[in-house]
């Protein structure tokens, strides 16, 4: 018998169930209505503009590149610089309150701004633009704008290796991604966003042609990232099986009910998503692809991956763990306990390595700091899996990222400053830079006294008492001795680089000349490091405040 005179009527049939006035339909409370109507929502164009305009400006820059001739490429780093502060301006009508789109309109799931629905389970949204939202996207995007005014004086000075078009369009794509992730609320969504911004910068750091240096340092960073994708995505994938969602308040909710078939399964996706995470934030032993990136990178790149790429492990890792899995924090807390530790130790001991007259040394040494830097930044990620208030932990975190961000940008930024008349760009090229450059010479001290958290960077020493009060509060006594011993490492490398500024030059001294956007970046950062150390209280107050 054919096929084809049955279709029409089994078609028909199956659209009178699905019809509302269908007996049937009514007894089940027409769940086909239900989920079609479920898939039927309104876009908040507010919430999501500031990774969008990031997103857009990315495209037109890339149009826009292909009708300007070569002489007025540089037109692409101003509205890129543009955009990237359009997007940070289009924060301020945020800051009103949460909100939320792609949200799940059915099956008694709430679409409000409130935490709930009527029937008390939290929201399922893929976006949400709460103050944790909010705090990160303030970084990811100032950190991006500081990391263009330094990459408009670099392409100037490299254009011939360096392609502006695909440059700006690469820096702005990586940056949309960067600032979705910290507003993604799923899995889904939050692997995209990670992916948006992690491929770009691949070329980003192997951009400049005939580079063997800064091709092996994209390989590098390339394979290291597509092995943290993979263990994440395996993690993923492990944990949507054990529970039927991948909605992270929904995870945190069925994680604990999951059948005892599954529970290995779960543990297995739990684990596995964590690693992942771990590689991106650059925590040892997965950190071994940073020295060299950053030294085969261009400089603006390095610092773009030195602070908004941190934001992105950090905000990714902070939503699976506190926000996803609440009910395995005594599997993650004492694992990232640990990963915090050696990380730190790694990251120090690295630093203090460093040879003064080596080729390099000042970018590999600041390199070294970050991974010691992000050990400090895993402490209160960490002592959230024992404390009671997991919040407060994660603004000790949020806090030290946004000192971290202005200040080891600021650094960059000096750096960039002296690779201009010293190629090399060692540490001895430092010598006697106040005799030349009094101005940079200070805010360099400034920056590098911050780092170590000494007087008058009051906002390092800040940053750095909460994170240890963090571990302490949360009975981490051991880590805060680790902690305790670290910061006396660090205090010896910063400290011999900030002596060194002041010393007396050796041979003839080379005074830099300071191109506007240089200056301005520098400015930016030096002026946000004083007024975070004038007063240090209010951005523990404001990172910490209604973050989820």
């Amino acid at each position: 018998m054919s096929a084809q005179p049955l279709a029409q009527p089994l078609a028909e049939a199956a659209a009178s169930v699905a019809s509302p006035a269908h007996p049937l339909a009514q007894q089940l409370g027409h769940p086909l209505a239900a989920s079609a109507a479920s898939l039927v929502q309104s876009v908040d164009w507010l919430a999501v503009a500031p990774p969008l305009i990031a997103a857009v400006v990315a495209l037109g820059v890339l149009v826009a590149d292909l009708f300007l001739p070569e002489s007025r490429k540089n037109v692409l780093g101003w509205i890129s610089v543009a955009g990237l502060a359009a997007a940070a301006l289009m924060l301020l009508p945020l800051l009103d309150g949460d909100r939320a789109t792609f949200c799940l309109t059915g099956n008694g799931i709430g679409t409000g701004a409130g935490p709930g629905s009527l029937t008390g389970a939290p929201r399922a949204c893929s976006y949400t633009a709460d103050h944790f939202t909010l705090v990160i996207q303030l970084l990811v995007l100032g950190g991006a704008l500081l990391a263009a005014l330094l990459s408009i004086t670099t392409l100037d000075d490299d254009r011939r290796r360096v392609p502006s078009g695909e440059f700006w369009f690469l820096l702005l794509s990586a940056t949309a991604g960067a600032a979705l992730l910290p507003a993604a609320r799923d899995l889904a969504t939050l692997i995209v966003a990670l992916e948006v911004a992690s491929l770009p910068a691949f070329a980003l750091v192997g951009i400049r042609h005939g580079d063997r240096r800064s091709a092996e340092a994209a390989l590098k960073f390339f394979l290291s990232s597509v092995t943290a994708t993979a263990v994440s995505l395996m993690g993923v994938s492990f944990v949507y099986a054990s529970t039927g969602t991948l909605y992270l308040t929904q995870v945190a909710q069925r994680l604990p009910d999951t059948p005892g078939q599954l529970h290995t399964l779960a543990q297995t996706g739990v684990v596995l998503t964590l690693i992942g995470f771990a590689f991106k934030t650059a925590a040892a032993p997965f950190h071994f692809w940073v020295p060299d990136t950053y030294v085969g990178a261009p400089l603006p790149v390095a610092a773009y991956l030195s602070v908004v790429g941190k934001a992105v492990g950090f905000s990714g890792l902070i939503l699976v763990t506190v926000v996803a899995f609440p009910s395995y924090a005594d599997v993650w807390g004492p694992a990232l306990a640990v990963l915090a530790a050696l990380t730190m130790t790694v990251g120090n001991v690295g630093a203090l390595r460093q040879q003064a007259t080596r080729a390099r040394s000042a970018v590999r040494l600041l390199a070294w700091s970050s991974v010691g830097q992000a050990g400090y930044l895993l402490v209160p990620i960490a002592a959230a899996g024992y404390a009671k208030d997991a919040q407060q932990a994660i603004g000790s975190t949020v806090a030290y990222a946004l000192m971290y961000a202005a200040v080891n940008l600021g650094a960059f930024a000096v750096a960039a400053v002296v690779g201009r008349g010293r190629a090399g760009n060692r540490i001895s090229d430092y010598r006697g830079l106040y005799a030349t450059n009094p101005v940079t010479a200070l805010l360099m001290a400034f920056f590098l006294l911050c780092l170590a958290g000494l007087p008058p960077g009051i906002i390092g020493l800040f940053a750095k008492v909460t994170v240890f009060s963090a571990a302490v509060g949360a009975g981490l006594g051991w880590l805060a001795v680790v902690m305790a011993v670290n910061v006396v490492i660090a205090l010896f490398y910063y400290l011999r680089w900030t002596a060194l500024l002041f010393r007396a030059p050796e041979g003839e001294t080379v005074r830099h000349r300071i191109p506007a956007p240089l200056t301005a970046a520098i400015a930016l950062a030096g002026v946000a490091g004083v007024a975070l150390s004038g007063a240090p209280q209010l951005v523990l107050r404001f990172a910490a405040t209604g973050l989820f």
